[in-house]
């Protein structure tokens, strides 16, 4: 289990970090859009390619950063009724769902995006607009999205069993976002107002 828990914490960091830069993506992607609307109501000017380059990174963005998400338990989730399972069936819910869906889905879609990349990189697919970009690096940004989730997956699914062995921590209970933890020192405060208000 300990060589078992080391590589999901390498993992953990390996997706930290191209999460964390994927996160830039958004305000490089902010500053190329504004920067080509005022040319364009300023000139008169476009530019196809700084368009595409635009939505490049946006997608950049959720494929690269969705490993990321799920390290930090940041995906969708069914919090009403997961708050009131116990750890174990929580944990013992992820084991499956990770093992019968995630890392299936990621497969699959691993599977089939790379040859689209192959034949991109191969052909030298370029986009059909005017002065539009080559399409061989946003065709890569599928199978290495889903490689990072997978990667991901297989180290969530490390600590769950860990958990379950009594080997590691619940991480499920130890992720609060910041939203979270805001929304508990907010009712920690209410509580000693709301007693003293009907006394």
């Amino acid at each position: 289990m300990p060589v078992l828990l080391a590589l999901s914490g390498l993992i953990d960091r390996i997706n930290t970090v191209i999460g964390k830069t994927a996160m830039w993506l958004v305000l490089v992607t902010t500053f190329i859009s504004a920067g080509n609307a005022i040319v364009r109501k300023a000139f008169d000017m476009s530019s196809n390619a700084l368009l595409e380059v635009q939505w490049y990174l946006f997608a950049g963005v959720f494929m690269l950063a969705a490993g990321y998400a799920l390290l930090q338990n940041a995906h969708v989730r069914i919090d009403f009724i997961a708050s009131r399972l116990s750890p174990r069936t929580r944990n013992w819910i992820d084991v499956i769902g990770i093992l019968v869906v995630l890392a299936p889905f990621c497969l699959i879609s691993i599977y089939l995006s790379w040859p689209l990349f192959v034949n991109a990189l191969n052909s030298g697919e370029m986009s059909n607009n005017a002065g539009g970009l080559i399409r061989w690096p946003v065709y890569l940004l599928v199978p290495v999205g889903f490689g990072l989730l997978l990667l991901q997956g297989i180290s969530e699914l490390i600590k769950r069993i860990a958990f379950l062995r009594g080997a590691g921590p619940d991480t499920l209970a130890t992720h609060e976002t910041e939203e979270e933890k805001l929304a508990r020192e907010l009712a920690g405060q209410a509580e000693p107002r709301a007693a003293a208000e009907s006394k």
